[in-house]
This record gives structure tokens, sequence and C-alpha cells, in this order.
């Protein structure tokens, strides 16, 4: 009886890989005609226009959700928010676990789910009326926002030779659909305690973007044709025949050093992570102080107030634009000359225009310059990390991209920990005027390593093919 039920067990086993390996094989038959590209483009940049709204929404409002929601914290509860915004860490560590399962059942159900879920945080934030609720909302977009799964569709999809191209022109475009947000502020927030209407648009889009991903974007076949071998036993012992899985990935990336070096440099780069969402902070205090120096105010909280509804408002109207060619210029760099290039000049470039924002809101420059300068900022700094992220994803077997791209988190948690470690601390007793000085001293450093370990550790990856690299070429260079 039991050798029955084993080989009973064993049929339908059989006859379930069989089933995923005619479906997969099917999806390969009608992966589109020469127009799909272009129309699998458009779904990845509307669905990149949520991921950055989600991811950017937060940032663009915190001064007032910690004064409306934390006033009686005092000046420092910007501080106060931060430290109760680390709830949300273990849910970014399930994220870890998470994102592997797309290398065993697709990239499509991830994308789909991933934008729904950052919809849906965005609107328990509209609807909170309480911190709790709000940290509720605020644990869901972080655990859906890290995956990057368009990101993945366009390294899989994309030709070689224009990658990283493509990739820097989609953000450049999700970018620039973040103006949303300083447009839905003009219209909707009156008042800084108003701030919980600009989340309910962006809200209902997503929602509305996910439905769409998921009647119209089709599997990528570089992962359709790495199932399909992975289910036919047609694997190479590169460490790939795993299937996928955060263990698995691990252990390749420690076995590999080109993504051991490039790990260790996402480490560095993140250290600057606490600059991706205090920009705001450190043009409304430096707005305001300069209102408070030349007489215009007398009390902060009225500074704080004024500045939040202009100032900063029109700023963030062209931080969308510089955050654009931010993330537009390293690409074509990235393709043109090399990776290492593209994340160089990012660097340097993001330190420069982090200096300028900082002393122009300070000297009360006019708001969209500032603005300007500050998306440039954020938009090189991020271009270097996606730089890193892309030479990762390009040295890792498809069979293990999104694992190895998953586990790539717990490199950047590091530096975002220490980011977090050594900020928090100074900003909340040091007060959020300080934030610009503490920032700087703890993202330069961090900056500077990354770029040493790229250029003395690793190995360019312009070119790649991506469905044939196993991830041991540079391990004898």
């Amino acid at each position: 009886m039991n050798k029955e039920n084993a080989q009973l067990k064993q049929d339908k086993r059989r006859q379930k890989t069989e089933k995923e390996i005619a479906r997969r094989q099917r999806q390969l038959a009608a992966e589109g005609g020469r127009f799909y590209f272009p129309y699998l483009l458009l779904i990845i940049c509307i669905v990149y226009i949520t991921d950055e709204i989600a991811s950017q929404i937060g940032t663009f409002m915190k001064t007032e959700i910690a004064n409306d929601m934390l006033s009686h914290y005092g000046e420092s509860s910007v501080g106060v928010l931060e430290i109760l915004s680390m709830i949300s860490v273990p849910f970014m560590a399930l994220g870890i676990l998470y994102k592997p399962l797309s290398d065993r059942f697709g990239r499509k159900p991830f994308l789909v789910i991933n934008t729904f879920g950052m919809a849906a945080g965005l609107l328990v934030i509209y609807l909170s009326d309480s911190i709790p609720l709000y940290v509720v909302g605020a644990c869901m977009i972080q655990f859906f926002v890290p995956h990057d799964m368009q990101a993945v569709y366009i390294m899989e999809a994309a030709p070689a030779k224009h990658r990283a191209k493509i990739y820097s022109s989609v953000k450049c475009i999700a970018m620039l659909g973040v103006m949303v947000i300083p447009l839905l502020r003009r219209l909707f927030m009156h008042a800084t305690a108003e701030w919980r209407r600009v989340y309910l648009i962006p809200a209902i889009v997503g929602a509305a973007v996910s439905l769409a991903a998921l009647l119209f974007a089709k599997e990528t076949p570089a992962f359709n044709r790495a199932r399909i071998n992975f289910l036919t036993g047609n694997t190479e012992e590169n460490g790939t025949q795993s299937g996928g899985g955060i263990i698995p990935a691990l252990k390749f990336v420690w076995k590999h050093k080109q993504l051991r070096w490039l790990f260790i440099a996402l480490a560095c780069s993140e250290t600057g992570f606490t600059l991706t969402i205090d920009y705001e902070v450190i043009m409304t205090y430096g707005y305001a102080g300069h209102a408070l120096k030349t007489g215009s105010f007398s009390d902060l909280a009225a500074a704080l107030e004024s500045v939040g509804v202009n100032e900063v408002t029109a700023a963030l109207f062209l931080f969308p634009v510089g955050c654009a060619l931010g993330q537009l210029i390293p690409g074509f760099i990235a393709d043109l000359k090399s990776r290492k290039a593209a994340a160089l000049g990012a660097s340097l470039s993001a330190v420069v225009f982090f200096v300028g924002f900082m002393a122009g809101a300070n000297m009360g420059l006019a708001p969209y310059l500032v603005g300007f300068m500050t998306g440039a900022c954020i938009g090189f700094f991020w271009a270097n990390v996606d730089t890193v992220n892309l030479m990762a994803g390009e040295s890792a077997p498809t069979a293990l991209r999104s694992s190895i791209l998953s586990a790539a988190n717990l490199a950047t948690g590091m530096g975002i920990g220490l980011s977090y470690g050594v900020t928090l601390p100074l900003l909340t007793v040091l007060g959020n005027g300080a934030a610009g000085t503490i920032i700087l001293c703890v993202t330069l450093p961090g900056l500077i390593a990354a770029f040493a370990v790229l250029f003395f550790k690793t190995h360019d990856t312009r070119g790649v093919d991506l469905a044939a690299v196993t991830g041991s070429e540079w391990d004898d260079l």
C-alpha cells in the first residue's frame, strides 16, 4: 500500500511538472510580436510611476505628517517619526524571503501583487486617523516597494547593448510622474493638516495599474526558458539547479567573488540612505531658518507652516525633473562607457548637488532651483545604487537572479542600519535643523568606500548576455 501511495504521488508530481512545462512552452510561443516590447515598456513605466510615488510620497510629506501627528514631541518630531518607521524593518526583512518566490512562480504574479499592495498601503494611510493605522499603511508600502519586479522585467527583456539606457529612461519617466505629488499638494493641501488628502488619487491609480498588469503583461521569456530547463533537468553545475530561494542565492554569492564585492559595494552606498528620506526636512528647515534670520517670522512653527505650503511645495515641482535627469544620464554612460564610470559620475554628482541644495535652502534661493538640485542629488544617489544592482543582476544566472537581487537587500539593509544608527540619535538630540550636516557626514564616506570597492574589486558587466551568464566568469580574474 505504501509503495502504491508513493507511486501515486510521484505520478501526480510528474503530471504537474508536465503541465507546467507545457504552459511555459505555450507562453514562449505566444511571447508577442515586434510591437510587444514597446507595449510592455508602457505598462512597466506606469507600474514604475506607481512605485516611485509610493516610495516618495511619505518623504514629500514628512514634515507635515510629523508636525500633525507628533506635534507634542516638539521640534524633534521628525526624528520620532523615523524611530516609529523602524517598525517597518521586520516587514522589509520578510521581503527577503518573499521576492525569491518569483524564481519559482514567475515574475508576472509578483508584478501584479506588489503594485496592488502599494496601492492598498496608500489607501490605509489616507484613511488613517491614528499613529498605529498610519504605521500599518507605511509597513505595507515598505514591504512591497523594495522588490522592484518591474526592474527585473526590464533586465530580462531589454537588448543587452541598450539595457542600462532603457532602465534609466524608464526610471526617468517614473520620476517625472512623481510631479503629481506636489500638484496634489497644491490642489488638496490648503493647510499642512490636510496632508492625508494627497494619498487618495495615487491609491486609486495604483489599483488600476495592478489590474492592467494582470490583464496585459506577459511572463518574461528568460524566466520561462530557465524554468523549463529546471523542470526538465537541463541545468549546468553552476549552482542554479535549485530553482531559486534565499539560501541557495546566499551560497551562490559566497562562492563567487564578483557578487561578494558587489554586495559590499551596495552596503557602503546605502550608508547615505537617510538622505533619500530626509531631503524634504533639510529643505523645510533650511527655508524656515532663513525666514527667521531675515526677520520674516519670529516663531519657528509659523515659519514651518508658511514655507511648507509655499516654498517647499514650489520646490517639489522641480524635484522630479532633477531626479529624472539624475536617473537618465548615468544609464547612457553605463551603456556607452562602462558601469563603473556611471557609478563614479553618479556618486560625485550626488555629493555636489547635496551641498548645493542644502546651501540654497539656507540662503533662501529660488525654490525651483533648490527643488531641481534636490531632485538631481537624489536621482544621482539612486542611480549609483541602481548601477551596482544592475551589475549584480548581470552577474547572476537567470534561475537565481531574482533570489540574488532579493539577497542583496541583506547587504543594503546593513548600510541602511548604519545610516539610521548614526543619523537618528544625532537628529533626535541636535534637532531637525542639523539634518543636512549630519547626513552629509554619513553619506560621503560611504560613497567613497563603495566606489573604491567597485574600482578595485569588481569587473564591468556591460554587454553581458543574461541568457548565458553563469556567475563564475570572473572567479579567476
